[in-house]
């Protein structure tokens, strides 16, 4: 791209450092042991990342930007694998919903009777919707915690209720 589309002090702005998932105050940060590994993972690239930025020398300012931003992400990681509390899910009670369960879930009433969801209680890093995966702080995991194999429970989706049985318990 051409420096004419560019403003001059572009490289004196302090890189946006993504935030973390959310983790609500005072809320222990509560990993399983693949997340664990997931989060130190994360780690090890961001540490090769770190040293290949520290290598290149052909642009001093997109070199100290890219380290700063790198370096607070590192930073952010860092303070996260510090707090979390590994909670191994074969610990958990077999027919109750806790952390690190898949639950599947069929729809009793409301809008589709029948339907079933099915998902894994995660920490808030390992949360991932599309793989079936959902944080502990949410509030579908939160409605369905400390509930019971064959229990039914009160979904609030939005301005509806649906009320569902839990229909399995797994811990993997």
């Amino acid at each position: 791209m051409s420096r004419a589309f560019t403003k001059e002090d572009d490289s004196q702005q302090p890189p946006i450092i993504p935030p973390r998932p959310a983790l609500p105050p005072n809320t222990p940060n509560y990993v399983t042991p693949g997340g664990l590994e997931q989060l130190r993972a994360e780690l090890t690239a961001l540490e090769a990342e770190r040293a290949q930025a520290e290598a290149n020398r052909e642009n001093e300012a997109d070199r100290t930007r890219r380290l700063l931003l790198v370096n607070g992400r590192i930073s952010a990681l860092t303070a996260r694998l510090t707090s979390a509390r590994v909670v191994d899910p074969r610990s958990q009670p077999t027919r109750e919903v806790r952390f690190g369960a898949t639950v599947t879930l069929t729809s009793l009433s409301g809008g589709k009777p029948g339907l079933v969801r099915r998902f894994t209680i995660v920490g808030v890093d390992e949360a991932d919707v599309g793989a079936g995966k959902v944080a502990f702080v949410s509030p579908i995991a939160r409605a369905v915690q400390g509930a019971r194999l064959g229990g039914q429970v009160t979904l609030h989706l939005g301005p509806k209720e649906e009320v569902v049985e839990v229909t399995a318990v797994a811990y993997e």
